[in-house]
């Protein structure tokens, strides 16, 4: 019972620890993208590129910006 009260509330109790453990179990996300087919391996990669370069630009236009105000 003393384990019990030291647990973080939401955490739960007995019972919700025994089912998460043998039933839900934690996420897991091993072969996420490389379980697809090669299309879809070559898509998520695109689009991962295609984020990546709008963040770079959103990140140089900020820094441009911050020059242009600073320079006044």
């Amino acid at each position: 019972m003393a384990a019990e009260e030291q647990k973080a509330p939401g955490e739960g109790g007995r019972i919700l620890s025994w089912v998460f453990k043998n039933l839900a179990g934690p996420p897991t996300v091993e072969n996420a993208v490389q379980g697809g087919s090669r299309q879809a391996r070559d898509l998520w990669k695109q689009d991962l590129e295609r984020r990546k370069q709008w963040s770079r630009e959103q990140r140089e236009r900020k820094r441009a910006e911050r020059e242009e105000r600073r320079g006044r």
